[in-house]
């Protein structure tokens, strides 16, 4: 409807029963309508009480295998092909959250599961055999190459073991000083070298180690042994696998083969330890463990071919179901949120109680819709709904399009309007660009970023199928919003009469400059005219310019901060008449609208007034307001310099209106609240909150008789153990005892924010002034460093004149876009959002509801593509 931007839309509370044999069927009905948002009943049982647990268990397990099948694809995502686009996985996602489900029932979804777990067995068993097979295969290669490199080693250093025992008598190896017995292998190439039969166990160690920790073990032996061995390492070309079991198990890693001389077992063992303790590995070198590279190629072989055949039994099974992982996860999903909102239900004897929020205008949708399914499933499985009126707090909901929705997310991220409060998301639209613009008033710059939301815009059905980042989706979103930016930029723009620093002379100037004159003398423009439209391009480059356009952007921000000041503050006038409070409107409005108008609302109109008057005409010096205002407060009926006539009595009756609304701001409302609760009291009632209820509880029945025409209609004012705040968001009205001393001080602490808020926040507005001045600064700044300095180039017509005109105005655009349109952009945005959300917003918005948030499979889809 289309005041429900204005205002937020009217909520009805109903109850639904709804037998047992249609309830699922009923609540995909509701999540493919997305109407109803529902509460509750349940809050006081524990989630492991519910009737639904079961359900939900085993949808979790569901879950959980999908959740591995999908890991499982990712890890072959390189083998299986390119992944589906984006767009056609959201397709798939949403056809199948979309459905309603209405034909299926609980056992087409058992058969599904069971599908799932299937094939999540199958494949979980595939990757683990695959996996060990890996890991077998990568043990054996690198085993090969830790033999290899040995061999390679005692061919290239035959008789070191003598070597070694004649620099040191401690030593004493028995290994072959001829290297006939390291022969390379017939049945392979060079890689098939062999270890002579001479070696023993208890001299050497052969293992290999990653490369960064291969110093690392060399200063731990060298401790350990007391510097009795030898140690040697060998970088193998090739990365091998980390293993050791861990999550980096299949991490490849530069290792070195490591060869280590030592005597004694007792040393041979701690040797082993110590690398093995490093992630390294050992290689038995006993004569009956020893392994001979003839072997280990025939066993890398086998392994290999039976790696082929698994990956290759794997990857078909993948192929046959990763198309259908994400429809697979949208069913479970949409499934789980079924049973999770059953669990809201309460249980009666043959059905099952909901009660929920929705929409006043989808009521009869609703109605027709259950009638309509029940109709299909048997007269006797008809669902029935109730309306409730309630005296809870119903939830906020503004129905927004594309356009409208950024600008709604602006307010709905300083807080929930309360329920049927006026909302701010309405006057946003025109105020939060255009608040911006005086700010970035540059039509250049307006044209980039008014191209480059135009540029969303039209292809926005292209940027919406595409996964986004979380900045990017931030710009798409808000495409309708940076726009309005750019559009209102341009034209504030026109109004300073500045693109990219520069003037525009759309006009003839109102100025003109004497034809003749001395150098080094002061000349002054003549007024020949007025300008048509903005600031006249004469000003420019004038050495009074800064001075003008301070004068001018200053006072302009404080008319702008009054202005949307007083018109926001006039929305809580609205809000009150809304809520009959005739002690908020006069108590606390009319005090608060003179103490406003009294003051600054008089320095406004004397703004205007001194633009208005031609005080050369008159040959008079124009007054300072600064000062004209600092005299109303501490001196009073003095003017200095006069503005108009009779300034000095309206100064001093203005002063004194704005001094005896503070009392009133002050006093009013408590002392009224207080004599309406005596008089509630004297009437019979507890307090003043019982008399209002009981007023409530009259006009509900009668509006009840009004609407119904006799339909049944079941009316709750009370709090029963079911309906105490059961939704958990706190929502519900209590009956709290008159305190005149809480009102009292609540009322202390509105009457000095209140009065100390129009001061600050009247300044607050002069950000509007220097953030435009140091905008329009920054820009003439660059410019000069930048693309001005190839127009006063001596070479100009050179070739390298039009190099460096190429060059500098490269650079000068990129910084154009990136520091003053985004940086500067960014900037002047977020002040804009700080003056909606407390200087504005603060004068009539409460924010003390919360969103209407119903089921919905929709929410579902956006959630799983996600």
């Amino acid at each position: 409807m289309p005041e429900d931007i204005y205002r937020s839309a009217d909520m009805t509370y109903v109850q639904l029963y709804v037998p047992l044999e249609t309830a699922r069927g009923v609540v995909c009905l509701l999540g493919s309508m997305g109407l109803l948002m529902f509460r509750d009943l349940n809050a006081r049982t524990s989630e492991f009480q519910r009737s639904y647990v079961q359900q939900l268990r085993q949808l979790e397990d569901t879950q959980r295998f999908l959740a591995e099948l999908d890991a499982v694809a990712s890890r072959h995502a390189g083998q299986l092909g390119p992944p589906s686009p984006p767009a056609a996985a959201a397709a798939a996602a949403a056809a199948t959250v979309a459905s309603s489900g209405l034909d299926d029932d609980a056992n087409a979804m058992h058969d599904i599961a069971a599908e799932i777990q299937h094939v999540h067995e199958r494949v979980q068993n595939l990757d683990a055999s695959l996996s060990d097979v890996n890991a077998k295969l990568a043990a054996l290669v690198e085993t090969r190459y830790i033999v290899f490199k040995a061999a390679r080693f005692l061919e290239v250093n035959p008789g070191i073991a003598g070597r070694i025992s004649r620099d040191d008598e401690s030593f004493s190896f028995s290994i072959d000083s001829e290297p006939s017995n390291a022969v390379p292998n017939n049945d392979n190439d060079d890689s098939g070298m062999i270890l002579g039969s001479g070696i023993h166990a208890q001299f050497m160690v052969l293992g290999a180690v990653r490369r960064d920790r291969v110093p690392t073990l060399n200063r731990i032996l060298w401790r350990l042994l007391r510097g009795n061995l030898y140690f040697h390492n060998i970088p193998i070309e090739e990365q091998l696998l980390q293993g050791g079991g861990g999550a980096d198990a299949n991490t490849p890693v530069d290792k070195d083969c490591v060869i280590i001389f030592t005597h004694g077992e007792a040393l041979i063992a701690k040797v082993r330890r110590v690398v093995e303790s490093l992630g390294g590995t050992t290689v038995p070198l006993d004569r009956e463990h020893f392994p001979q590279t003839h072997a280990l190629n025939d066993e890398i072989t086998d392994l290999q071919q039976i790696s082929q055949s698994t990956e290759q039994a794997l990857l078909t099974e993948l192929l046959v179901v990763n198309d259908q992982i994400l429809a697979w996860n949208a069913t479970v999903h949409r499934e789980k949120c079924i049973y999770a909102t059953l669990n809201l239900f309460r249980q009666e004897t043959h059905g099952l109680v909901a009660e929920g929020w929705l929409p006043d205008a989808d009521l009869t949708d609703l109605q027709l819709a259950l009638r309509d399914f029940g109709e299909s499933v048997g007269s006797e499985f008809s669902t029935v709904v109730s309306v409730i009126h309630t005296n809870k707090s119903p939830p906020t909901f503004h129905r927004t399009n594309k356009f409208t929705g950024a600008f709604q997310a602006i307010v709905d991220a300083y807080g929930i309007a309360t329920y049927q409060e006026i909302n701010p998301g309405l006057a946003t639209i025109t105020t939060f660009p255009f608040m911006f613009a005086i700010m970035f008033g540059d039509m250049g710059h307006g044209l980039i970023l008014f191209m480059i939301a135009a540029f969303l815009i039209l292809n926005e059905r292209k940027f919406g199928a595409m996964i986004r980042d979380e900045i990017f989706d931030m710009a798409f979103t808000g495409r309708y919003v940076l726009v309005l930016m750019g559009f209102f930029s341009m034209y504030t723009g026109l109004m300073y009469n500045d693109m990219f620093s520069k003037p525009l002379t759309l006009f003839k100037s109102g100025w003109e400059w004497p034809s003749s004159f001395k150098e080094g003398e002061n000349i002054s423009a003549k007024s020949v005219g007025t300008y048509p439209f903005g600031l006249d391009w004469g000003w420019h480059s004038t050495e009074n310019a800064l001075l003008f356009s301070n004068s001018y952007k200053m006072k302009l921000s404080i008319l702008m901060g009054f202005i949307h000041m007083t018109y926001s503050y006039m929305f809580s006038y609205i809000n009150y008449k809304r809520r009959g409070s005739r002690v908020d409107i006069i108590g606390n409005f009319i005090p608060g609208l003179i103490f406003m108008q009294s003051i600054f609302g008089y320095l406004s109109w004397a703004i205007v007034f001194k633009w208005s008057k031609d005080w050369v005409k008159d040959g008079k010096a124009a007054p300072g307001l600064l000062n004209m205002l600092i005299n109303m407060f501490l001196a009073p009926g003095k003017i200095d310099e006069p503005l108009y006539k009779g300034q000095a009595f309206l100064q001093q009756v203005l002063l004194l209106a704005a001094l005896v609304c503070v009392p009133w701001l002050l006093l009013y409302k408590p002392l009224t609240l207080r004599k309406q609760n005596n008089n509630a009291k004297m009437r019979g009632y507890e307090n003043i909150q019982d008399q209002n209820a009981d007023h409530d509880l009259m006009e509900a029945e009668q509006r009840n008789h009004d609407e119904t025409n006799g339909e049944m209609v079941i009316t709750d004012f009370g709090n029963d153990n079911q309906d105490d705040d059961s939704d958990g968001s706190g929502h519900g009205h209590g009956d709290a005892e008159f305190n005149f001393g809480d009102i009292m001080i609540h009322q202390v602490i509105h009457t000095i924010e209140f009065c100390l808020n129009c001061i600050s926040h009247t300044a607050s507005y002069l950000r509007l002034w220097a953030l435009s001045l140091a905008h329009a600064q920054l820009s003439s700044v660059l410019w000069d460093m930048t693309i001005q300095n190839s127009f006063t180039s001596k070479n100009s017509g050179s070739p390298l004149a039009v190099f460096t005109v190429f060059f500098l105005f490269a650079m000068w655009f990129v910084l154009t876009v990136c520091v003053l349109v985004l940086m500067e952009g960014t900037s002047a945005m977020l002040h804009a959002l700080r003056l909606h959300w407390v200087e504005a917003m603060s004068k009539f918005f409460e924010g003390e509801g919360y969103a209407y948030e119903p089921f919905s499979f929709s929410n579902l889809m956006e959630s799983t593509a996600e």
